[in-house]
């Protein structure tokens, strides 16, 4: 027979079972919750004084953000959920004007503050100056990526990116149809090349609707340009359905369902994806402006979300509006109180290229051929600047798959009044060239760039992607081109202010 435990030694026992089973649950707690970063980091809606920081993992967890560099308020943490497909937002404030920054986004169980620095991810952006600091100020745009089955090769993924990625950007926007919802990517190209295939179908429902978004936010030069500078985010309409409007967004054939509406759920994908503030009184706003330094302020406009039907007729008896009353209203006292050398008017849709159909209306600015555009506003705004006495106007756009740049006379009574527009595009999508432009605005069409004939191969394709590139100096002189895949300028027009 054995010797008799002491009371002391099953004590000890106890808790030296206790401290096992505590450790093994810290390790399995810990191991569940450390939550990788999925899809990158984004740095979002940066103004002088705050950033957006965006990121994403792939089960419930809390998100913090590590801010180095310069004075800053102290960061909250949030929670993502599963309803926001673990996207989150966290606003950081106190900044400094014109200042680096670099931050390190974690998911972790929020409780013990566990987490993996192998999951973590790094980012950097840099502040606005603010509107007395005569900075210069170098940024590019563009739009239409994954279009008409254009999608992510499987050798180069979206080549363009790499190239914006080796540039001295101070920001970059993506100017709308930043995915197509309403679209696939198949393993093989619209041009023939190999691609990574997409696993989602044309988006009538959230998980694939937030599946177009992962799937571009995967494509690593794309992810790598996101982590490295400032984004401005605004939509377009292949974010929820081709030419859509809150009073056109519903389709019939599968996988569509007759009589839903598409586009509570487009919109919610893209806040959920982008790093867009929102305000609480008016959480699903996306017009808004940046200012950067003494010399540029941008306008980012809402083209969709309060728009009249696009069958409707225009004319200047009843007007249809694009903006809606409340951003058009917005948008001529924000242009009359800046005093920016620069106004860049942010528009997704073209001021005088036709888009959408005969048989489903005009679906930008200019009615064409037809009755069913949106110009008499256009003229409004354009009216209400020649009589504020606005001269320094720019508006940059996209949607239409090739590049042209046009001057306005808009006024028949003033011809030194004169607006220039600088469309680009695609980014990686298909390409379809028009000639067609109203001349309604007497539009001069500066510079055209596409195909002249059908393209069939992906080298060749992709020589026809562009996109914009914009630059003011220390006085003020503005400098605009459309460039090439490659990052070489086709085109440059240079614009002395007024």
């Amino acid at each position: 027979m054995g010797l008799p435990i002491t009371d002391r030694e099953i004590l000890m026992l106890r808790k030296s079972l206790l401290l096992s089973l505590l450790a093994t649950q810290v390790f399995t707690a810990g191991e569940l919750l450390a939550a990788p970063v999925t899809h990158g980091v984004v740095a979002g809606d940066v103004r002088a004084d705050s950033a957006v920081i965006w990121s994403r993992t792939d089960r419930e967890a809390v998100m913090n953000v590590q801010l180095m560099g310069g004075k800053h308020d102290n960061i909250k943490e949030i929670r993502v959920k599963p309803e926001n497909d673990y996207t989150g937002k966290i606003k950081v404030g106190g900044l400094r004007p014109d200042t680096e920054y670099r931050y390190r986004v974690r998911f972790n169980d929020g409780e013990h503050g566990r987490g993996s620095n192998e999951a973590d991810a790094e980012g950097s952006f840099r502040t606005a100056p603010t509107a007395k600091m005569e900075k210069p100020v170098t940024f590019a745009w563009g739009g239409d990526v994954s279009g008409q089955n254009v999608c992510r090769d499987a050798a180069e993924g979206f080549p363009i990116f790499k190239t914006l990625n080796q540039m001295d950007l101070d920001f970059f926007i993506g100017l709308g149809d930043m995915i197509y919802a309403d679209g696939t990517c198949n393993a093989t190209g619209l041009y023939g090349n190999a691609q990574v295939p997409g696993d989602f179908l044309q988006a009538a429902n959230m998980a694939d609707y937030w599946g177009h978004w992962k799937y571009n936010r995967s494509e690593n030069n794309f992810r790598a340009l996101l982590g490295r500078m400032p984004y401005y985010a605004i939509w377009d309409d292949h974010e929820v359905v081709n030419d859509f409007g809150p009073l056109h967004d519903t389709r019939t054939a599968p996988p569509y369902t007759a009589g839903v509406h598409l586009m509570p759920m487009g919109l919610k994908a893209f806040l959920d994806y982008n790093p867009i503030v929102s305000d609480q009184d008016t959480p699903k706003r996306l017009y808004r402006s940046v200012r950067w330094g003494k010399h540029l302020e941008m306008f980012i406009l809402d083209t969709r979300q309060y728009r009249d039907a696009n069958l409707a007729p225009d004319s200047s008896q009843y007007p249809k509006t694009l903006l809606g009353r409340e951003q058009l209203v917005w948008l001529k006292e924000s242009l009359k109180a800046s005093d920016a050398t620069w106004k860049v008017i942010v528009s997704s849709v073209p001021m005088s290229i036709p888009t959408g159909s005969a048989a489903g209306g005009r679906d930008g600015w200019a009615n064409y051929d037809q009755t069913t555009g949106f110009e008499n506003e256009l003229g409004d705004i354009l009216n209400n600047l020649k009589d504020q006495g606005r001269r320094n106007v720019v508006f940059i756009t996209t949607d239409v798959h090739f590049a042209e740049v046009f001057r306005y006379t808009p006024s028949a009574y003033d011809s030194s009044f004169k607006i220039h527009e600088v469309v680009t595009g695609p980014l990686n999508a298909g390409l379809f060239p028009n000639r067609a432009y109203d001349t309604t605005l007497n539009a001069e069409s500066l510079f055209f760039y596409g195909p002249s004939a059908a393209v069939t191969s992906w080298t060749e394709a992709k020589t026809w992607m562009n996109f914009g590139l914009a630059h003011i100096d220390e006085r003020g002189r503005l400098s605009l081109s459309v460039n090439k895949i490659d990052g070489a300028p086709v085109y440059t027009l240079t614009l002395d202010p007024q």
